[in-house]
């Protein structure tokens, strides 16, 4: 088992670490990477949905992405908690391992953010979303935190379309566009786990300048960070 382990044949048990770092003295050092041998293993067992895999493959080469969210958090930005308790309450109901398997796929989807030079990426969410605390306050708590560090990240602009705007131009539901890299601009929509990828040039053409209109009746970043900052110090 060393012997595999020293010759990259072998990933070693997160076990492993724990015993041969008390064994050699390594002061923690061994131990400390055990954490990053669990993760790569949840990582590998990322499973989407046989309806969701095509998009998921556009979004992980997108160069730009555009999310407009009406009734749920984009999955991009949801907490742990926040998609466990997406997937908990579904109903029919999910088994627990198929929750697991789902939470650490919309998870993994978030390491888009960590590549350079990063998408381009625009959330823009109706302000409904962010006054429902799913899952409890202290879970809406977090999740409301986690959307302040989300749109203080380079390339990200999040805005919230607010209650009280007296019209609207998609009142069809949420869609995402989405460009991959040396590729043209397609649309994604998914209403009640029904899927539809869209790349009939006029269809795109057509959400796209749906989406210029929702942003310009959003609140800029700037004001829907402050807002969002508001909503946690209200409570």
């Amino acid at each position: 088992t060393i012997s595999s382990v020293e010759r990259a044949r072998r990933t070693p048990q997160p076990e492993l670490l724990v015993a041969v770092d008390a064994l050699l003295e390594c002061g923690g050092l061994l131990a400390s990477a055990a954490e990053d041998v669990e993760r790569a293993k949840t990582r590998r067992r990322v499973r989407h949905p046989e309806w969701f895999k095509d998009y998921a493959r556009l979004e992980q080469e997108a160069v730009e992405l555009h999310d407009y969210s009406s009734l749920v958090l984009p999955g991009l930005l949801q907490t742990e908690a926040h998609a466990n308790v997406v997937f908990r309450t579904r109903q029919p109901f999910l088994d627990a391992a198929t929750i697991e398997q789902r939470v650490a796929a919309r998870l993994d989807r978030q390491q888009i953010f960590n590549r350079w030079p990063p998408p381009f990426t625009t959330f823009t969410i109706e302000e409904s979303i962010l006054r429902r605390p799913l899952g409890g306050w202290n879970v809406h708590r977090e999740q409301l935190e986690a959307l302040l560090r989300f749109g203080a990240l380079r390339g990200v602009e999040l805005q919230v379309l607010p209650m009280e705007r007296k019209e609207h131009p998609s009142l069809g539901g949420p869609f995402i566009m989405v460009t991959p890299k040396g590729k043209s601009q397609v649309a994604y929509l998914e209403v009640q786990h029904i899927s539809r990828l869209i790349t009939d040039p006029d269809e795109v053409r057509i959400l796209a300048a749906r989406y210029g209109s929702i942003r310009a009746q959003a609140l800029t970043p700037e004001e829907s960070l402050t807002l969002i900052k508001k909503m946690l110090g209200d409570r």
